[in-house]
This record gives C-alpha cells, structure tokens and sequence, in this order.
C-alpha cells in the first residue's frame, strides 16, 4: 500500500514538472457556441375518448363471521411428560 502512495506521489510530481517546463502544454483554444434557430411550429392535438366514471357512496350491510375461541388449561404436568 506505502508503495503505491509513492507511486502516485512520483507520478503527480512528474506531471507537475513537466507542466511547469513546457514539455507539456494544456493549453487549448475558444470556441463558438452552434447557433440553433427555431421558427413555427405548433403543438399537436390529441383526442381521446376515455370512460366516465362515477363515483359516489351508498350503505351495504355486510354478514360478517362471528369467531369462538376456547383456550384449555394445561397442567404442568403435561408438559413435562412430552
């Protein structure tokens, strides 16, 4: 790991120098924007035909099922005879 830090370390300091010298120029030009014109042109129509829909409430009676539950007592005993 120490190694590849100083490889980096020697790498960076290598550009650095050869930037300072000359020996690599990052110089680089302007440019022009493209000009883009845009002229007419309309949006275009749709038409669709979709559902009606109505929404609205009413009152329902609703059967709902009715649930016994026993529950058993169990002795200790049993338990430990299992």
């Amino acid at each position: 790991m120490r190694g590849i830090l100083i490889a980096v370390a020697v790498i960076i300091l290598l550009l650095i120098v050869a930037t300072m010298t000359g020996f690599i120029n990052l110089t680089g030009r302007g440019g022009d924007m493209p000009e883009v014109k845009v002229e007419g042109g309309a949006l275009p129509t749709v038409d669709a035909d979709v559902g009606d829909v109505d929404v609205g409430t009413k009152n329902e009676t609703i059967q709902v099922p009715t649930i016994d539950v026993d529950t058993a007592k169990t002795d200790a005993g049993e338990d430990k005879d299992k």
